[in-house]
């Protein structure tokens, strides 16, 4: 059983709320953030949707969905205090696929200056780009 290094008052720790914990291992900037990801869907705990109340705990793989990118993370160990950037990879297994460059998400839907606004045919194609 491991422990959030006292955070606590320095008895062992089972299980924490995802927001928290999410927040904590700083896969989110803040706790509200982390919470917002939770209300919107895009957290789960072992492939089901979670609300940011539910409690992870040790060996649960946990999937954030950020903009483009999906973190695939399984807990290793439980802390509620947000920690060190050095021991907040300690507390996951990385599973996530490489994130997408940087090049192939600015390049959709550009338009030449002063092109004007985008005929509905081409607002059209554009949606169809970005997948939506």
């Amino acid at each position: 059983m491991q422990t959030d290094g006292g955070a606590s008052g320095g008895g062992p720790i089972e299980s924490v709320r995802i927001d928290a914990w999410v927040w904590s291992v700083r896969l989110a900037k803040t706790r509200s953030a982390a919470a917002a990801l939770c209300k919107a869907g895009h957290v789960r705990i072992n492939d089901e949707h979670v609300k940011p109340a539910q409690s992870v705990k040790i060996g649960d793989r946990v999937r954030v969905r950020q903009e483009d990118w999906e973190r695939i993370v399984v807990v290793t160990r439980i802390v509620r205090k947000r920690v060190g950037a050095v021991v907040a990879v300690e507390c996951y297994v990385d599973h996530s696929p490489p994130p997408p460059s940087r090049e192939a998400a600015l390049q959709v839907g550009l338009r030449d200056r002063g092109a004007g606004r985008p005929t509905k045919r081409e607002r059209r194609d554009l949606d169809h780009l970005r997948g939506r």
